[in-house]
């Protein structure tokens, strides 16, 4: 029995005991703040609202991608900062075995598993329950739930399995689907991707009830502007979105066209504007209009001040680094997202996206610019459709310039295609820095060492995270490694 339940006894004394900012939601009871047992929080359509909201606040916390999975771990990871807290030296120098770093991997395994946990509750209360809700919350809700289980079990794979590239056959990590203390088996890369699959499937025909899709206008009156906001839910768009990015991981470069395609010609997404860039009191810092998906981190003014100001927790680039990642000084990435340290950080640059302003003093800054830490964007759509183009058919330098003309550079020629892997990489490091997504761009890619670094990240398996230990014991279980 202690096999069948370990699993779960683990991740909640690593969540609640270890981690005591966990989230809103117990591991087992799924009780918010509120101290509301789950028998009476799914008796009404406000509780299943309240039940998915604590999936997302779940996210938010610095353990997962509030810190560790954007700018955090991951950042460090694919070598983004010349400068980091001490806490990440090792993991800057892919050294998992040390005892903060393992703690460190511990607390992601059982964090996105906790999310996995609630949102599965969620799930299995929610047919029950259908005639609790006014429409079409209960599509959207059930929708966005089995969106999340796809997208945290993606991450799961992008961090502790093997890269499609690598091994498809190659086992992996469990897919759980109820909420249920039996251990699940591993399933294989190639399982885990189109098992994502099916669940972000099944989410978008349930998300065809979203107002992002149908049009439909919400107000503040309408169930007290419940279905505001899409871009910090995940919507129809970043369903399909995310279904872009995992047919790109499996190579399956059409439906990765198709999707992209979708999203881009849905035109719910604007370019920012530099116009909205150029105050800096009231600028569009994380360029939110671009965004398919984002958190709202509350929280997220306290993080900026502490993560990239000039103290000891802080992630930085020097001058020479950022001149690199940005090749001409008109970039909007380079000229509005960074500024620099002062006294005895001089000469240090720290990201700027996440800083939250108060406004010029006769305007208050933008509801729609706060707090938004994003998980997936506009541009991305763009890189994968020239990837895809590149390994199918198509224009793959107007998809990669569509994006460099919005950030007031000039285009890309044909020369530069002659080493692709490595163009798409120079392009998709610009836009997504401390956003957590060019470790797993590497590794998708099988690239031999990441820039910055010559550490050699395929043949010693670095692309992939050692299982937590404990969960070797499992029956079945084979190491990742």
């Amino acid at each position: 029995m202690r096999n069948k339940i370990h699993f779960y006894k683990r991740c909640l004394y690593l969540c609640v005991v270890m981690l005591a900012t966990v989230s809103c939601n117990d591991w087992l009871d799924v009780e918010p703040k509120s101290q509301v047992k789950d028998k009476d929080l799914f008796s009404s359509e406000t509780g299943f609202k309240e039940a998915l909201s604590g999936v997302y606040s779940i996210m938010t916390q610095e353990y997962l991608y509030g810190k560790e999975l954007t700018f955090g771990m991951l950042g460090v990871l694919a070598q983004e900062w010349d400068y980091q807290p001490m806490v990440y030296l090792d993991d800057k120098d892919y050294t998992y075995e040390s005892i903060q770093t393992e703690i460190r991997i511990d607390s992601l395994w059982c964090g996105l598993y906790n999310a996995i946990a609630n949102t599965n509750k969620l799930l299995g209360e929610i047919d029950a329950k259908k005639s609790l809700f006014t429409n079409p919350n209960y599509e959207v809700i059930k929708g966005e739930a089995l969106a999340l289980r796809g997208f945290l079990h993606f991450d799961l794979l992008r961090l502790f399995g093997a890269s499609y590239a690598e091994d498809p056959a190659k086992k992996a990590i469990p897919y759980v689907t109820e909420y249920t203390p039996e251990v699940f088996p591993q399933k294989t890369v190639a399982e885990i991707v189109d098992m994502v699959l099916v669940d972000l499937g099944n989410a978008a025909e349930y998300l065809k009830s979203d107002p992002i899709y149908t049009g439909k206008a919400i107000a503040e009156t309408t169930d007290n502007g419940y279905l505001m906001n899409r871009q910090v839910h995940l919507n129809y768009y970043a369903v399909k979105g995310l279904m872009a990015r995992a047919y790109l991981y499996k190579k399956d470069y059409q439906n990765a066209i198709r999707c992209a395609m979708e999203v881009i010609e849905s035109g719910k997404f604007e370019w920012v504007k530099q116009s909205n860039l150029t105050n800096e009191k009231m600028a569009d810092l994380s360029f939110s209009s671009e965004h398919l998906f984002a958190l709202n981190v509350v929280t997220l003014e306290s993080r900026a001040e502490t993560y990239f100001s000039g103290s000891n927790s802080a992630f930085a680039l020097d001058e020479s680094s950022l001149l690199d990642y940005y090749e001409g000084t008109q970039d909007y990435r380079y000229l509005y997202q960074f500024k620099s340290g002062t006294g005895l950080s001089a000469g240090m640059h720290y990201l700027k996206k996440y800083d939250q302003l108060s406004g010029d003093g006769s305007t208050v800054w933008p509801v729609a610019y706060r707090n938004k830490m994003p998980l997936m964007r506009l541009s991305e759509m763009y890189y994968i459709l020239a990837e895809s183009r590149y390994h199918t058919s198509g224009d793959v330098l107007g998809a990669l310039n569509e994006v460099r003309r919005h950030r007031g550079i000039g285009d890309l020629g044909t020369g530069d295609l002659e080493n692709f892997n490595s163009l798409l990489v120079s392009e998709f490091r610009k836009e997504i820095i401390g956003e957590g997504q060019l470790f797993f761009c590497y590794k998708r890619l099988n690239m031999p060492t990441i820039k910055r670094t010559d550490a050699d990240m395929t043949g010693l398996g670095l692309y992939k995270l050692p299982l937590p230990k404990d969960e070797l014991q499992n029956p079945g279980w084979v190491n990742n490694r």
